[in-house]
């Protein structure tokens, strides 16, 4: 690995402002690059604490790290960081509710989100009930007919059928007035969530939400299922004071793991501390291939030996999601929940098929919304919006978006029938939409609507687009401004081509897995030529860099061949400045690696950002 060549003097005081790396102040896409900052006397400790090379040790120190902490992150296991559950509200009374229902066989029906990490929790809390002799029913609301979350008519529907407790997952701790409704007919509803809340507990039997105001474990960056899985762990210990295990064994949830790991890493929580030893124990659990849906899904994609996180985010995740987006809501959860291996694999097969209808709606959204916002859109949140774009779809969209524009984006499709308008946001980091959304719901804007800070929800009326789209530009400016700013590429290494090879990769796999809160690393390669440059189905561009050493790297720009970044790189123009990703490239048999490209800079030609004007 070469070593740096730019001056930085944020590399000896990590308070000082940093210096444009390479002297790339606007990329194409905008963006300064910047050399992540790293204390070379903490560089030198983490060498002599971890036996890492320098460049490895670098890495750590600019996401952090220390002597003190670097164990735990080297090797995050859950003995060291699992939360006491009794640390999260309401968790000892969810867990003796759900018990009292179990000795006394009453019904209790799951009622999950539709996206991965509802399915992965609704399949968790089914496993564990099946381990005690006991089955939980799954209830899954249909995206378009009934929306997002639990509803009156829902808990009034489910109380009419016999459900003597509802247990609701990903979902819930905001459907102050479903909770309202189910306490007056008296139906006991337990809630397992992580979204923000608009302020103190609705009415429930227990409400179980590390973002709820009164919570005091610290774990508000968990999914769902990584709540749910503390949950696992206070019925084991509260049933164990009951002697519920005097003749029968104690579930092992640490064999449940893959199912926390993966909902994590699909609803994009941030990886550290307690969640990192949840998805990173989740993942080796997920490589043994146990779980018959997960095996299913792996096998009808394709996929074999040890999983990553990319497997779980953008290979299982997807096709889980699919039912929900396009088709059957509740066949994720029921192919994560099943022991069948003849059932898993039809419904995997199911999934696959939907997940091919939803690409194919969703690239036909897209470039509708693009022709909707135009080449240079302008504003702190951009808003798309159509009559008859598919609610499942408009998420995934609004996430391409975002990341073209780096801006806060919603999209939404409206039913021309009734007028009302169903959207979702994607958010950039340090712009917090889902408090936003929820404040355009208290100003009467929205007919629903929450989230977290990276994402979020909301149904409107059409006649009140413009004035939401008004109201969030002005609530978010501040935000997004300050966003911008700060939205820069972090390198993490100046490398020569010659030296991106499997060894490097190796010798920074000790810092996966990666996502939010612990950021895969990034390399840049200076004065390249993009060779044998060609636009691919889909609309990735993929090419060889070399710089002059003989040595070419293959390389894939996603969905950038309308851009201005893979324009350049098809032009085949030399003395480029490329930063990305190093990937395994296994293609037949290979065993090397792929840059993919994250941002490209042209020392000749630099074009700014105007995103806000």
């Amino acid at each position: 690995m070469a070593s740096q060549d730019a001056p930085n003097p944020s590399a000896s005081d990590p308070c000082a402002p940093a210096s444009a790396f390479l002297g790339v102040e606007a990329s194409l896409s905008g963006r300064m690059w910047r050399e992540r900052p790293s204390d070379p006397a903490s560089v030198r400790g983490l060498m002599r604490a971890t036996g890492l090379p320098e460049p490895v040790a670098r890495a750590l120190a600019g996401r952090g790290l220390s002597e003190a902490t670097v164990a735990d992150y080297l090797d995050p296991t859950l003995k060291r960081l699992f939360p006491d559950p009794s640390s999260f509200a309401d968790m000892d009374l969810a867990a003796e509710v759900l018990l009292r229902a179990l000795v006394a066989k009453q019904r209790a029906v799951i009622f999950a989100d539709y996206d991965v990490d509802g399915a992965t929790s609704a399949a968790l809390l089914v496993r564990w009930f099946r381990a005690m002799g006991a089955a939980l029913e799954i209830y899954v609301p249909d995206r378009e007919k009934e929306g997002y979350g639990p509803t009156p008519a829902v808990f009034r529907k489910l109380k009419a059928e016999g459900a003597d407790l509802v247990i609701t997952v990903d979902c819930g701790a905001a459907a102050e007035q479903a909770l309202a409704y189910a306490a007056e007919i008296a139906l006991p509803v337990v809630v397992v969530d992580h979204h923000l809340m608009r302020g103190g507990a609705p009415p429930a039997a227990a409400l179980v939400n590390p973002n709820r105001p009164d919570d005091r474990s610290g774990q508000g960056h968990l999914a769902a299922a990584g709540v749910t899985f503390v949950l696992l762990a206070a019925l084991n210990r509260r049933a164990r004071a009951l002697g519920l295990f005097e003749a029968r064994s104690e579930p092992d949830i640490r064999a449940w793991l893959d199912l926390a790991a993966v909902g994590a890493i699909c609803d994009v929580t941030a990886l550290t501390g307690f969640n990192r030893a949840l998805t990173a124990q989740g993942l080796k659990v997920l490589s043994r291939w146990e779980n018959p849906g997960f095996r299913a899904l792996a096998d009808v994609a394709g996929v074999s030996g040890e999983a990553q996180a990319y497997h779980a985010g953008f290979i299982l995740g997807p096709r889980i999601n699919a039912g929900g987006r396009v088709g059957r809501s509740d066949v994720g959860a029921r192919l994560l929940s099943t022991d069948d291996p003849a059932e898993a694999r039809l419904l995997a097969a199911e999934l696959d098929d939907f997940n091919g209808l939803r690409k194919s709606l969703e690239a036909e959204t897209q470039r509708e919304a693009e022709a909707e916002l135009g080449l240079a859109p302008t504003g702190s949140v951009l808003i798309a919006a159509r009559d008859g774009w598919r609610p499942g779809v408009v998420g995934i969209v609004a996430g391409r978006l975002r990341e073209r524009f780096r801006r806060p984006v919603i999209v939404i499709g409206f039913d021309p029938e009734t007028g009302l308008g169903k959207g979702s946001g994607r958010s950039q980091p340090g712009v917090n939409l889902g408090r936003a959304v929820q404040a355009a719901f208290d100003e009467g804007l929205l007919i629903s609507g929450g989230g977290h800070a990276m994402a979020a929800g909301l149904t409107v009326a059409r006649d009140k687009l413009d004035a939401l789209r008004g109201f969030l530009n002005a609530r978010l400016l501040d935000e997004t401004e300050a966003a911008t700013a700060a939205d820069a590429v972090e390198i993490d290494g100046l490398l020569q081509v010659a030296a991106a090879d499997a060894a490097l990769l190796q010798a920074f796999s000790p810092l996966a897995p990666y996502g939010p809160g612990n950021p895969e690393p990034m390399f840049a390669f200076a004065d390249v030529r993009p060779e044998r440059a060609m636009a691919m189905r889909g609309g990735h561009v993929r090419c060889e860099l070399s710089d002059g050493s003989g040595t070419r790297l293959r390389a894939v720009a996603w969905r950038a061949a309308e851009t201005e970044l893979g324009r350049r790189l098809l032009s085949g123009e030399g003395g480029l400045l490329v930063a990305g990703r190093l990937k395994p490239d296994t293609w037949q048999g290979r065993n090397s690696v792929q840059l993919e490209i994250d941002d490209v800079a042209d020392p000749r030609r630099v074009s700014g950002n105007s995103a806000l004007k």
